[in-house]
């Protein structure tokens, strides 16, 4: 059925204007004042904010971790995604253990099938390079439309990768024109302050932070920045956490190079002291990086401000704190890493960023959608609000104030990192492809219709990121 949407505020990254949008088949075919159809639905936004559907380009669903698995399947996952205005997310394909790229591939296809409420792509993380998986990679991206790699500088014993590695993975990217996303932490280093934080009888969730410093981030952050313009490779950092990792990013980007990043709800509004709270409470904030001192996040947001980061990714890895987080009761090291954010993603910027004046509703847009759109090679299908472009359309309530609580939040973890937070404003409804996901805050989806999403390979960086 077609739709007109009427009365409400388009937003998107370059401007804010009142106008009707027609859809029909999906996708957005006329933008502008007192639109009729016969026969159309017509959706009230009046008073409402109209903007693209949110792109969430960090997320762990159903993701083996630390000898558990997190907590959000693909469907809990992509219905609390919804809930909260992302109507695309790009998860994390994990390699780790496969002979062959296409079975990591094909395992990912097999836990998105028939439960994803929403789109989605994926990113194909890198561990290590054979000389079958380096001769597999490029048919693999481009018959996947994946155009995207990760690699991990932490996590020696799950997923961490060699310099030399990096390196092989940023030339072979070049030549593709794929981004590469680097998780920035020395890792060996760290691996070493834990073990010596466990030999000096040290086990509380505080010692998560203590033994993973800035300056390590900071470190590697330059690291791989350095073996991305050697090899002429686009790179993109994901969530961001401090002054010194940001500081690289911004000295890199002066000097030309190919380099963007992307922070994480949590390092904006979130501090190191939550881990220190009594008992093991501070379990409940323990992911990688960690939480930093408060100072660092005006760092971040003046980084956003100024485009020195473009995105806002969730990073969502959830765990339960009843059970799984508990597994590290006497040893913050097995402590599950990760947090539940892919709902309250859209309302934490919102609510901390464009309601206190941090940021524009245009900035706001760019960060939560447009940005990660182009990065990723989903814009202008994704993104925007443009005649031509899917109708994945988030119609926003600016000004309702609601409590952030896992009594009533949609992802399948028993706690919220922002439980008793009050956020101003909230998607009322969403849609994917011209169809209801959620309507009047209720869940009317259908579980499977979400589609993957092949994207295109560029040639060169500049065609790849054009912002």
């Amino acid at each position: 059925m077609k739709k007109i949407i009427k009365g409400g505020r388009v937003a998107t990254a370059a401007d804010v204007f009142e106008a009707d949008i027609l859809i029909e088949n999906g996708k957005i075919v006329q933008i502008g004042k007192d639109l009729s159809e016969v026969g159309a639905e017509i959706i009230d936004a009046t008073g409402k904010i109209v903007m693209p559907g949110g792109i969430d380009p960090h997320t762990h669903l159903d993701m083996p971790f630390n000898n558990t698995v997190t907590d959000d399947d693909w469907k809990s996952g992509t219905i609390a995604a919804a809930f909260g205005g992302t109507t695309t997310i790009l998860d994390f394909c994990l390699t780790a253990g496969e002979e062959k790229l296409s079975a990591a591939v094909e395992k990912w296809h097999d836990k998105a099938k028939g439960k994803s409420a929403i789109d989605y792509g994926f990113h194909l993380m890198i561990g290590d390079l054979t000389h079958e998986t380096e001769a597999e990679l490029p048919q693999i991206l481009e018959q996947e439309g994946i155009t995207s790699v990760k690699v991990f500088m932490a996590y020696a014993k799950e997923f961490q990768a060699t310099d030399r590695t990096l390196f092989k993975a940023f030339k072979i990217a070049k030549d593709l024109g794929a981004v590469v996303m680097v998780h920035c932490e020395n890792g060996s280093v760290i691996d070493e302050l834990v073990e010596e934080a466990r030999r000096a009888g040290h086990k509380e969730p505080i010692y998560h932070a203590l033994t993973r410093p800035a300056e390590l981030e900071g470190e590697a952050t330059k690291r791989a920045i350095e073996l991305a313009h050697i090899a002429g490779a686009t790179l993109y950092v994901v969530h961001v956490t401090c002054k010194e990792a940001v500081d690289e990013i911004i000295a890199a980007r002066e000097k030309g190079y190919d380099v963007y990043g992307e922070t994480c709800p949590p390092y904006l509004t979130l501090d190191q002291s939550a881990l220190a709270q009594p008992g093991f409470e501070g379990a409940k904030y323990v992911w990688s990086p960690p939480l930093r001192p408060k100072y660092h996040q005006d760092h971040l947001w003046n980084a956003l401000k100024a485009k020195q980061l473009q995105t806002i990714g969730s990073d969502q890895c959830s765990f339960s704190f009843k059970g799984k987080k508990q597994l590290g009761l006497n040893d913050f090291s097995k402590i599950p890493n990760g947090g539940p954010f892919i709902e309250d993603r859209f309302s934490i910027l919102y609510s901390e960023g464009v309601a206190k004046g941090k940021i524009s509703i245009n900035e706001f847009v760019d960060m939560i959608s447009t940005s990660a759109a182009k990065i990723f090679g989903l814009f202008p299908q994704k993104g925007t609000i443009a005649i031509g472009s899917d109708a994945d359309i988030v119609i926003f309530d600016p000004e309702v104030k609601r409590e952030i609580s896992a009594k009533t939040h949609h992802m399948n973890v028993d706690y919220n990192p922002y439980e008793g937070w009050e956020v101003t404003g909230e998607p009322v409804s969403v849609l994917v492809r011209g169809e209801y996901v959620i309507k009047n805050k209720e869940f009317v989806g259908v579980l499977g219709s979400g589609q993957y999403i092949k994207r295109t390979l560029k040639t060169t960086a500049a065609e790849a990121l054009n912002i």
